[in-house]
């Protein structure tokens, strides 16, 4: 999944260097070279860890559970049929959180008591917070949670894709492939005021081949003989 994920922000940063590429040419008159590569593009995806790193005295550490690397809490706990994702960036979630799972006390707590005391001890806090929540399913933790703090679901593909956050917003599309009936398709991401983008099936092998030529030309009679030798 992570080799997927840089690929596609590789993709990102190509399409913001063209078009930066693009406007800079219609603004100077001159053109120039726009290049990315992978290896650039996880590299600056460090994004601030590499400045408290080149910096300072900061050592990044591997976090289990999908954990932020200095927010706490901020991770996947589990519940008990699976797990749920808590994100917790500001303290005032942190304080919603011991009241909407019935800790109170834990706001007390002089080991819980800021961003960096929690941090010194996540490994515990993450047992608490694991055993809080798996009174409750993660559906139930969602239902309570959701409007308080950030949390979502842990999801798989199938999952994802029947979200009513997708199914019911137009995310999804339906093609008619000539052959093969319909199918279906995750709509575009990009939406413009002048109208979506057209979404076709791929052609079938030599569907175009003809209007090519003619736009290129060629008369009737010469790609008949194309036709006619094999050549196309």
């Amino acid at each position: 999944m992570g080799s997927r994920v840089l690929i596609t922000a590789g993709w990102y940063y190509m399409a913001l260097g063209l078009v930066s590429g693009v406007l800079s040419a219609r603004r100077t008159g001159f053109g120039q070279d726009i290049d990315v590569n992978l290896y650039d593009t996880a590299l600056f995806n460090l994004s601030y860890l590499s400045v408290w790193t080149l910096n300072g005295d900061y050592t990044p550490a591997r976090s289990s559970r999908s954990a932020h690397a200095s927010l706490v809490p901020c991770q996947l706990y589990k519940t008990s049929d699976g797990c749920i994702y808590i994100m917790c960036n500001k303290e005032k979630f942190w304080l919603t959180l011991c009241d909407a799972i019935a800790r109170p006390q834990w706001k007390e707590d002089a080991r819980f008591s800021s961003f960096k005391e929690r941090l010194a001890h996540r490994e515990h806090l993450t047992e608490l917070i694991d055993e809080a929540l798996s009174s409750k399913t993660t559906d139930q933790w969602l239902n309570k949670l959701s409007g308080l703090i950030p949390v979502a679901p842990v999801n798989d593909i199938a999952q994802a894709l029947e979200n009513p956050f997708v199914t019911e917003h137009g995310r999804l599309q339906t093609l008619t492939h000539p052959t093969k009936g319909d199918y279906r398709l995750v709509a575009n991401p990009v939406h413009a005021s002048a109208g979506e983008s057209p979404s076709n099936p791929a052609p079938r092998l030599g569907e175009h081949t003809e209007s090519l030529l003619e736009d290129l030309g060629y008369s009737e009679t010469r790609i008949q003989g194309l036709r006619s030798d094999g050549i196309i």
